[in-house]
């Protein structure tokens, strides 16, 4: 095995166990990783090891960007591979790690439109990614799934209690008013959340919050704000993608799948069906989008 292919594993098995990311985490990182690695070993010629990534500089990775684009990567994609790849060089340099500083590609600012589920995903990664400590990029990393995956407003998402465990797949929400209602828990989001109550330092409770601050107590719903805010910007993302958002994205995404809007109307917990009404708007302009970006007569 050779060094570049043991520091691949080494990186493998440290977002499997160490921090706890999800198969398609581990695999998408792992890909970029290994496309650094072949890029560079016919960039700079030789062998890739930890000490050829620690010297590496802006123009290096603006290389291995370039290329990339030569192959059709798009300006999200694009902040997402460079995302991924500053996460690689600071797990490959330890604690003396440099990382070169290399803006990502701006994205043309437009109408706001729902998020795409690559663009949830890699918001989420991404914010959890920037964690230091790895039970906390768990946490953030199952709060974000909880608001696309399950269409949850960030507050009822930090107020779970241990009532809910252990996990089925369903969940009893508590939204406005004290309203209360059943949603579905996507088998990603239940892998999400199990992932974080295994590491969590704190045993869940059951009348406490679920999501624990850095100290114990509950999370505070800025925090995940100011990580997504951080997040949309290193991935050139809408100002308009919030935690929010997601939940959105999430009741935008079932309406274009066909879901009904009484149905829509139950998962999102709201009062009036007049509420749940704007999505079918939402959508129609989604389409409009699409039909005038494919149709050649548009």
């Amino acid at each position: 095995m050779t060094a570049a292919q043991a520091l691949i594993e080494e990186w493998r098995l440290h977002l499997a166990q160490d921090r706890r990311r999800s198969g398609h985490t581990v695999r998408a990182y792992v890909a970029t990783a290994e496309r650094l690695m072949d890029f560079l070993q016919g960039y700079r010629g030789g062998a890739v090891t930890r000490k050829l990534l620690a010297s590496l500089g802006p123009a290096d990775l603006r290389a291995f960007l370039a290329e990339r684009r030569t192959e059709g990567l798009g300006n999200v994609s694009a902040a997402r591979e460079l995302s991924a790849v500053r996460t690689f060089l600071r797990f490959a340099g330890g604690s003396e790690a440099h990382v070169p500083a290399v803006k990502g590609p701006r994205v043309k600012r437009g109408v706001p439109r729902p998020v795409s589920p690559d663009e949830a995903v890699a918001l989420a990664e991404d914010v959890s990614e920037q964690r230091s400590e790895g039970w906390i990029g768990a946490r953030d990393w199952a709060v974000l799934l909880l608001l696309y995956g399950a269409g949850l407003r960030i507050s009822e998402a930090l107020g779970l209690t241990g009532e809910i465990l252990p996990l089925g797949e369903t969940i009893r929400v508590t939204g406005k008013r004290g309203k209360t209602r059943i949603v579905p828990l996507l088998p990603q989001v239940r892998e999400a959340m199990e992932g974080y109550l295994s590491v969590c330092p704190w045993k869940p409770i059951k009348n406490e919050p679920v999501f624990r601050g850095a100290r114990g107590g509950p999370l505070s719903p800025a925090l995940i704000r100011r990580a997504v805010q951080g997040a949309r910007c290193r991935l050139g993302l809408s100002e308009r993608t919030t935690p929010h958002a997601l939940r959105h994205s999430f009741a935008t995404h079932l309406l274009g799948r066909g879901a009904d809007l009484r149905s829509l109307q139950e998962l999102l917990g709201h009062a009036s069906l007049s509420s749940t009404q704007i999505y079918t708007q939402v959508d129609a302009a989604h389409l409009l989008d699409v039909y005038r970006n494919a149709h050649p007569r548009a």
